[in-house]
């Protein structure tokens, strides 16, 4: 059977496989078993099974998972988040449209110690909300502040989607992290431009709120030091080199538990619920890991990839042009599906594409974790839009939809900016590496 038509018919299989409700990264392994054994033989096919499972399990990469959402789960624990939130808030939240800005604020610095966008969305729209409502802001705009500031929690390092990129691309983990820093301080720039913007057209969506005291606020900078020691820890000791990605995932779970443990906020029901909750999420991005590795050696095997890059050569579009396309229709698959999946999905077909143009890997790493970014927040399924809705069923679907809008456009100039200008994402990795 021509190794082509057998790709297509994977691809087809795999969908209905996801459309019955098998779990995605089940149905990319038996796609990928099923494929492999049809090109090379049912024993090499098996033999691949296992000793990816085997390899992935393995993978001290990998490791950086569990530890990085453990660390998540025990900041949580400590009450970090509201920490940050509130020292945000004592510093800008008595300008128009404050609080919205402590929360895009309090979300980037949560998201250096969760590493989840949908745990951080979960997490501030539980006590961000009921603020900024009581404080006369429009339900629509709060919630639309919390969903798009939650997504800052997979660009700002640490990332649990970058390192499943990293892994399915091969790259190092650390290089991804540290180019992802300048496009994350232009995200919140982009965001809190967003806020300013938006408040001035629509001075009633966001009111001012009082002015504390120099002393109030210090009080509350002084309060914040466990996360502001915990960021400054994890993200200095990766990005100059002191430990490796697992090693500052497990100083960082260490130390949020240390936090914990301090502030005497870990109860024994809590504690099992953080491990519960780490082993359910680590044992999901496993599987999705290991299907999506399996279906990968099973693309590469049918010569598709290759075949895919030819074509587009042979079309002679400008590559402008094409980059374009591919953008356009990872934002149109982001409406409509996982954006992990459609992340793990394409990369086989994408990423020999986008190395035949020149372009280097970590590059689009961050530009796919932008445009993942993007489809949490775009109509019609929008994860994140759904999260806030799910804990604030009375705020409508169409106010939040209606209140992420400003954002959506931050992030579509942020996009545009990371494509047209490289180097946001490149200078930092090469000038550590110089």
């Amino acid at each position: 059977m021509d190794p082509l038509l057998v790709v297509l018919l994977g691809l087809a299989g795999m969908f209905l496989l996801v459309l019955l409700y098998v779990p995605l990264g089940v149905a990319m392994a038996i796609t990928g078993v099923v494929g492999f054994a049809i090109l090379g033989g049912l024993q090499p096919a098996l033999s691949l099974l296992a000793s990816e499972t085997a390899t992935s399990f393995t993978s001290l990469d990998l490791a950086t998972i569990p530890l990085f959402i453990m660390m998540g789960g025990f900041a949580t624990a400590a009450g970090l988040s509201e920490d940050l939130y509130r020292m945000a808030y004592a510093l800008v939240g008595h300008r128009r449209g404050g609080l919205a800005l402590a929360t895009v604020g309090g979300c980037a610095g949560f998201g250096a110690v969760c590493g989840s966008s949908i745990a951080t969305t979960a997490t501030f729209g539980r006590f961000a909300l009921r603020p900024m409502l009581a404080r006369g802001y429009t339900p629509g705009f709060a919630a639309g502040t919390i969903a798009a500031g939650g997504t800052l929690g997979i660009l700002v390092p640490p990332s649990v989607i970058m390192v499943i990129y990293a892994v399915l691309a091969q790259e190092l983990i650390i290089t991804l992290y540290v180019a992802a820093l300048i496009p994350a301080i232009v995200a919140i720039a982009l965001h809190a431009g967003a806020i300013s913007l938006y408040v001035r057209w629509r001075p009633s969506s966001a009111p001012s709120g009082e002015r504390l005291s120099w002393q109030e606020r210090l009080r509350e900078v002084r309060r914040c030091w466990a996360v502001v020691v915990l960021i400054a820890i994890v993200l200095g000791g990766l990005s100059f080199g002191v430990f490796t990605a697992t090693e500052g995932a497990a100083v960082g779970a260490a130390l949020a538990f240390a936090f914990a443990l301090m502030r005497r906020s870990l109860r024994r029901e809590s504690f099992w619920r953080t491990l519960m909750d780490v082993a359910s999420t680590t044992a999901m991005i496993y599987v999705i890991i290991i299907g999506a590795t399996i279906f990968g050696y099973f693309v590469a095997v049918s010569h598709a990839p290759g075949a895919l890059v030819g074509a587009v050569k042979d079309s002679g579009l400008p590559v402008a042009v094409l980059m374009a396309v591919l953008v356009a229709v990872y934002l149109v698959l982001g409406a409509f599906f996982d954006e992990v999946a459609a992340m793990v999905i394409t990369l086989p077909f994408v990423l020999p594409l986008v190395k035949s143009w020149g372009y280097d890997p970590v590059w689009w790493g961050v530009i796919n974790v932008t445009i993942v970014e993007l489809g949490m927040l775009i109509p019609p399924l929008g994860m994140n839009v759904f999260v806030i809705h799910g804990i604030a069923p009375e705020v409508p679907l169409r106010a939040i939809y209606r209140g992420v809008m400003p954002y959506i456009a931050s992030n579509l100039v942020r996009l545009g900016l990371l494509l047209s200008v490289p180097p946001l994402a490149l200078w930092l990795p090469e000038l550590l590496k110089g």
